[in-house]
């Protein structure tokens, strides 16, 4: 039976349009979740929207619509965002569904029969843009003497009944479970500043609100609806059709990897494992956050005009290269800069001329001189031992990983091997052996061959269009293009297909 493997984007919350870091997470989890597919494993992937919160409601009202209207409206830009930039989701959840719905009111019920849900009221300073509360040492005062939250919200001091999780009893039952888990927080420093929090000391959570409707309602108690973040996080496991542990998606818990954004890591690593622990539902196995992007050097805001869209992006410079670009250029854990003139040079450099030229060089030369056909391995010399050395090990190289996340480390390991290859083609120099040893320019041709194979293959996660049609002029089947399939070299004399640029270079349009 296959391994199963299941991970899951943030679902985004749908108070404003989706930017380049909402697509920048979800490509993350995309490459993930591609290569657990081609290493054999039976993937489940999960994203949607979270559509609830006085945030959604003030946002409805606004446009002057009502808040079901308007979260339709944005969840299906989300999907489309999704579908456009190539994410192979196996399922799309909204927090508005019926499944949903029920899900996380059996997990309220899970947690008061439990003994950890208590009625009280809630008295303190409130951001309605982060829907979160936040303690008076936790605030910045302003020089006009407003407060505003570590994300820059502004606060308000609310007092309301609510319903409190026991949360300031989980503190030791936390800590002891992340030292049990030293990889459940990543990156490091993300760990470091949940295990600060956490050691600070917790306080009852305030779990239910009555100052507005656009929720989940309690259950047995309609005049409250359920905090945004309970029934935010609990979309990992309604998903899969929780409380019913027969439901045959059930299987797949606990998750393997929730991929989130790095403001959002207390949530998932502080309430949402108390959360499930108090339930009685095991806990997921490990929660990997990003960092931000800013752009040419300045944070994105609607107010600057630089709010990046990944649409838009990949309809100018093409969807692999801004996949390829975005997973590139900065460590998945750390922020990081997007400059056009950076991923032009990406596109220009890497892409177009290190392994673009390296496929159309030595595709035309086996076009031209070996029939068009794939030629046989003649003896190895050192050279080409060591090159095909080189790509065999790029498998379990990039296992490694891509299970810590090190996608620019992954991309940068296979990158070593690309020009390792244009170092081999330049000192073989196949295009002079053709007249002096065409034996040998043929045994050079096919090491070239399995070695862009070999790159092809690992990298269709990032560039699965790009990389597809570069194994399509190899001639590698479709059901021989896994990680297990380069354990058997494709057939001597297999027929290609006339060579055809797979990278072209980006020109900067006549201004």
């Amino acid at each position: 039976m296959k391994q199963r493997y299941y991970i899951t984007t943030p679902i985004y919350y749908v108070n404003g349009a989706p930017h380049i870091g909402h697509a920048y997470t979800s490509i993350a989890a995309d490459v993930l979740a591609r290569w657990k597919r081609l290493d054999g494993f039976d993937v489940f992937f999960l994203t949607g929207t979270d559509e609830h919160g006085q945030k959604v409601e003030q946002a409805a009202s606004e446009m002057g619509l009502d808040p079901q209207s308007y979260t339709d409206q944005v969840s299906a830009d989300f999907r489309d965002m999704a579908d456009r930039m190539g994410i192979s989701y196996d399922d799309f959840i909204r927090t508005t569904e019926e499944r949903h719905k029920a899900g996380c009111a059996a997990l309220w019920q899970r947690m008061e029969a439990a003994g950890e849900i208590y009625l009280g009221h809630y008295e303190g300073w409130y951001a309605v843009r982060d829907e979160a509360f936040y303690d008076e040492a936790e605030l910045t005062t302003r020089p006009d003497g407003s407060k505003v939250a570590p994300s820059g919200a502004p606060v308000e001091w609310v007092r309301e009944p609510s319903y409190f999780f026991r949360l300031s009893a989980w503190q030791e039952r936390l800590l002891k479970f992340y030292d049990e888990h030293p990889d459940f927080i990543a990156p490091q420093s993300s760990r470091n500043e949940v295990l600060s929090f956490v050691r600070g000391g917790l306080r009852d959570l305030s779990i239910s609100r009555t100052s507005f409707k656009w929720g989940i309602p309690v259950p047995g108690d309609p005049a409250h609806v359920m905090y945004v973040w309970l029934d935010a996080l609990a979309n990992y496991i309604t998903a899969l059709g929780y409380p019913d542990a027969d439901a045959p998606r059930w299987v797949f818990w606990p998750a393997d990897l929730h991929v989130v954004g790095k403001e959002i890591t207390r949530f998932h690593a502080v309430y949402w494992p108390a959360f499930l622990m108090a339930a009685g539902v095991a806990t997921p196995k490990r929660v990997s956050a990003n960092g931000w992007w800013v752009v040419e050097g300045e944070k994105m805001s609607k107010s600057l005009g630089n709010v990046l869209e990944a649409r838009e992006m990949a309809a100018t410079y093409g969807l692999d290269q801004v996949r390829y670009f975005l997973l590139r250029e900065k460590p998945f854990g750390a922020d990081g800069n997007v400059s056009r003139q950076a991923l032009i040079t990406r596109i220009n450099v890497e892409l177009a001329n290190d392994l673009g030229n390296l496929a159309q060089r030595s595709l035309s030369l086996i076009a031209r001189n070996c029939s068009g056909a794939l030629p046989g391995r003649g003896p190895a010399t050192e050279d080409d031992t060591a090159l095909l050395a080189a790509a065999e090990a790029l498998p379990e190289t990039l296992r490694d990983r891509l299970d810590r996340q090190a996608f620019h480390e992954a991309l940068e390991e296979t990158w070593k091997v690309i020009r390792a290859a244009n170092g081999y083609i330049d000192r073989q120099a196949p295009w002079a052996l053709r007249r002096t040893d065409p034996v040998r320019m043929a045994a050079v041709l096919r090491v070239l061959a399995d070695t862009l194979r070999a790159v092809a293959t690992v990298l269709q996660p990032f560039m699965p269009g790009s990389m597809g049609r570069m194994l399509d002029q190899l001639g590698v089947p479709k059901d021989a293009r896994d990680l297990a399939a380069l354990a058997a070299p494709l057939p001597d004399g297999t027929p290609l297909p006339e060579p055809q640029g797979v990278f072209p270079r980006y020109v900067e349009a006549a201004g």
